[in-house]
């Protein structure tokens, strides 16, 4: 399981700097004018504060991989990973309409990849717990 807790951890520490080019991929600066001050802030700020959390996960996954699967309190972190992550799988389904990917070969492959991937580092943290 440490092998997959550094494969989870290299994971996610790439998709928290993905985070990187969101405000120009998705063309932040003319999309978020028309929000109110606060509001496009917040997207922003809130946007950070995710990567850096999902940055952080992945640096604890790498760095302390023995810990969460050998320990009680690694254990009880893995299990608190294993929701919050399977929630984000859920999200994926549930959270976002359809009409964004379906029918868009780019965005069904995203789609896929990532509820596979959402998928891939649940499975991980559950099996950690359940070990």
């Amino acid at each position: 399981m440490e092998l997959h807790l550094k494969i989870t951890g290299g994971l996610l520490i790439i998709l928290a700097l993905v985070h990187i080019i969101f405000p120009k991929y998705f063309n932040w600066e003319k999309e978020l004018r028309s929000l109110s001050l606060i509001n496009r802030q917040m997207m922003i700020v809130h946007t950070i504060f995710i990567a850096l959390t999902v940055f952080l996960m992945g640096l604890l996954c790498i760095t302390s991989s023995n810990e969460l699967t050998e320990t009680s309190l690694g254990k009880k972190i893995s299990l608190g990973l294993g929701i919050f992550w399977t929630i984000r799988l859920i999200v994926q389904f549930f959270g976002y309409s359809s009409e964004l990917w379906k029918g868009k070969t780019f965005e069904t492959v995203m789609h896929l990849f990532f509820s596979f991937l959402w998928l891939y580092i649940s499975t991980v943290f559950w099996m950690i717990y359940f070990k």
